[in-house]
């Protein structure tokens, strides 16, 4: 289980290392080109089962730290899915991994490749 590490303080969000990494995709490439929006997540049962958010911006401090060492694959489809819910008016929700259908050439978001992975 990974975690993220925002403005220097680790969030209360356990995260596998897949959906991690799928989420620093998008977040990274958003806020490369200077996005701002709201980060939220479903918060664990033990936590009292509801909600958690955060706003993202440029000049926030954010970490992603991983447990293991390998980068996972990378299914488009999630992330089209995952852009769209960013630029939403609810703004970035992680939701479970959806089948890949993807074509590699469906958007300029789909080719984006995960950092430390052989692609280029």
């Amino acid at each position: 289980m990974g975690q993220l590490i925002y403005a220097g303080e680790t969030l209360d969000l356990h995260i596998d290392d897949r959906a991690l990494t799928h989420l620093q995709i998008v977040i990274v490439n958003l806020l490369r080109r200077d996005h701002r929006f709201v980060f939220s997540w479903k918060d664990d049962v033990t936590h009292g089962d509801g909600r958690s958010s955060i706003w993202l911006h440029p000049n926030v401090s954010l970490h992603f730290s991983f447990a293991g060492g390998r980068t996972p694959s990378i299914n488009r489809s999630w992330l089209e899915q995952l852009y769209a819910s960013a630029s939403s008016g609810s703004g970035l929700v992680l939701t479970p991994e959806p089948v890949d259908t993807s074509v590699g050439d469906d958007s300029p978001w789909s080719r984006a490749v995960a950092p430390g992975s052989d692609e280029s």
